[in-house]
């Protein structure tokens, strides 16, 4: 009589007592890249007090150290290698066949780390196979290395079959994608992911670089920096997605030191776990090489843009190369521009649809299948994927600018670039002092924003009309400081116009209100000043800043703002 929950005859015994219903599951992982698609499947026993989960790390992978610490991040409990291959588990969960995992006992399911199967790398396995259907990986003396392999497309099943031997394919389901699910689940929550980057009404433009000598980033190094200088930053923000094996073998430190430059003009780097997926959500536009980041993209309905400088990894018939083939080309970052615009014409939908089938299913249908290689009747209750979390890293906000101004009656348009632009400008603007000597020097607009209140009991606070005078004392070169005391309000000290207090109304669209800058405002209430320093007040201005225009209202200085604790 078999024990409550459980089916006979099925494969995986473990170290349990007989009849126990208890299982181990032993994830098995040889990057972090891995496991952070495996991460994205173990909710299906979660409530499962039945299910121990256990994780050891594949020897062999350039990138195992920083998977070890990934798995610490975790919280995960870990199995050292030489017990795991002494152990017979229940069930073993894989996103890659390479290393030894054949050396661990006991039902292997196997999961694509990536959406689809794209490349083929060189020099690993067998020549223009793609990575991950490989049988020199899959396949052990003529026989199938896994016992199920959880793909996520019929036409993943035909490639499978193809190059495998015939016993492998029947072990494959179509089961989706669970990290699809879950980028499906977090757009409803895009407007809350772009307001913790402090993207605003900005386009936001996202590079994918995959890892390798192929990728983005080994072929294009300058162009995330190039992008920061070129674009204007009231108009765009830029972030870039690196594989997590770039991340594990160039390292945070040098890849933060290598792209300096453009953190420091705005970059966006997020973290490799979750956080890229927050980023994937909230960007308008994708700029990609030929990793399959950019299939998520086009599966959410974002602009695809090529930036593939071509190569041999690239599988001619595979989902990427059809999205590619479909995509505007971005020759250099001057051309964004009109590839963007080019990209906006173009449906997505249709190339993502050869790498992704049953949306919202993965993890129902992951669920039936690992509890039937464990051996247990599923849970019967609610599965769903869960939303990604609010990206936590925030961008460096610049400390200066070249402002270009046009002045045109009482509209002015600002466009602001970091310093070393080749563009012509109207004037230098920079935080004082956070910017340095040498900017503040040089700027003729001076700006600082109000700080939060201090929480010490024995405090000194300027105001802001005693902080603007003592600006243009120190710094001669200076002709408007600017105390930001809101997004709404500011102190402007003008050396010819005097004290002017600024209110700056926002923008209001299809029922949603953006603000500009107020560091941008200023540039543009500045340069309206050097024509317009005698101008009698109060005057509206209007304020064009990127994509939106505000209006905004000076008058002779109101005491509350000139006695503004800043």
């Amino acid at each position: 009589m078999p024990s409550p929950g459980r089916i006979d005859n099925l494969p995986g015994s473990g170290q349990r007592a007989a009849g126990s219903g208890q299982r181990a599951v032993l994830v098995a992982v040889r990057s972090a890249g891995a496991l952070h698609r495996l991460l994205d499947v173990l909710p299906v026993f979660d409530g499962d007090r039945r299910i121990t989960t256990r994780f050891t790390l594949i020897p062999g992978s350039d990138f195992d150290m920083d998977a070890l610490s990934a798995l610490d991040r975790a919280g995960a409990r870990t199995l050292a290698w030489d017990e795991a291959v002494r152990t017979r588990h229940d069930l073993i969960l894989a996103a890659s066949p390479k290393g030894a995992l054949r050396r661990l006992e006991g039902p292997r399911a196997l999961l694509p780390h990536g959406a689809g199967f794209n490349k083929a790398i060189v020099g690993d396995g067998s020549a223009g196979v793609p990575s991950g259907l490989d049988p020199h990986y899959l396949l052990s003396e003529g026989e199938p290395v896994a016992d199920l392999h959880a793909l996520a497309h019929d036409e993943q099943v035909r490639r499978l079959a193809k190059y495998n031997s015939p016993a492998t394919a029947p072990r494959a389901v179509v089961v989706g994608d669970p990290t699809l699910d879950r980028l499906l689940v977090s757009a409803p929550h895009r407007a809350e992911f772009r307001d913790s980057l402090g993207t605003g009404p900005r386009t936001l433009i996202v590079l994918a670089s995959t890892w390798g000598p192929e990728g983005l980033l080994a072929r294009r190094p300058d162009l995330p920096g190039d992008l920061c200088t070129l674009l204007p930053h009231d108009s765009f923000q830029v972030a870039l997605i690196l594989h997590p094996n770039e991340h594990s073998s160039t390292g945070r430190f040098d890849l933060s030191r290598g792209l300096a430059p453009a953190l420091g003009a705005g970059l966006v780097l997020p973290r490799p776990y979750e956080e890229w997926a927050a980023l994937l959500v909230a960007a308008d536009a994708v700029v990609t090489d030929h990793g399959s980041t950019a299939l998520y993209a086009a599966a959410l309905g974002h602009p695809v843009i090529d930036a593939y400088d071509g190569g041999h990894e690239l599988l001619p018939d595979s989902p990427m190369a059809r999205l590619l083939a479909a995509a505007p080309r971005l020759p250099a970052a001057v051309d964004l521009p009109d590839a963007l615009q080019a990209a906006l014409a173009m449906d997505p939908h249709g190339p993502a649809s050869g790498a992704f089938s049953l949306r919202g299913q993965a993890l129902p249908l992951l669920r039936r299948h690992l509890y039937r290689l464990l051996g247990l009747r599923p849970p019967t209750g609610p599965l769903a994927a869960t939303a990604f979390p609010s990206p936590t890293t925030v961008p460096d906000r610049p400390r200066a600018f070249a402002v270009r101004a046009e002045v045109s009656g009482d509209r002015i348009a600002v466009e602001r670039f970091p310093l070393h632009t080749q563009k012509s400008v109207h004037h230098l603007a920079a935080e004082y002092p956070g910017s340095g000597p040498r900017e503040t020097q040089s700027a003729a607009v001076l700006w600082r924003r109000a700080a939060d209140g201090s929480s010490h009991a024995h405090a000194t606070a300027w105001t802001a009309g005693g902080w603007t005078a003592l600006v243009l004392a120190e710094a001669p070169g200076c002709r408007t400081a600017v105390a930001i005391l809101t997004r709404r309000r500011c102190l402007l000290r003008h050396r010819t116009a005097g004290l002017i207090s600024l209110r700056v109304e926002p923008h209001h669209e299809a029922g949603r209100v953006s603000y500009a800058d107020p560091a941008a405002v200023a540039s543009a209430v500045h340069a309206w000043l050097s024509r317009n320093a005698a101008h009698a007040l109060p005057v509206s201005l209007l304020c064009d800043t990127g994509p939106i225009s505000v209006r905004v209202h000076l008058t002779h200085a109101d005491a509350d703002d000139v006695d503004y604790e800043f």
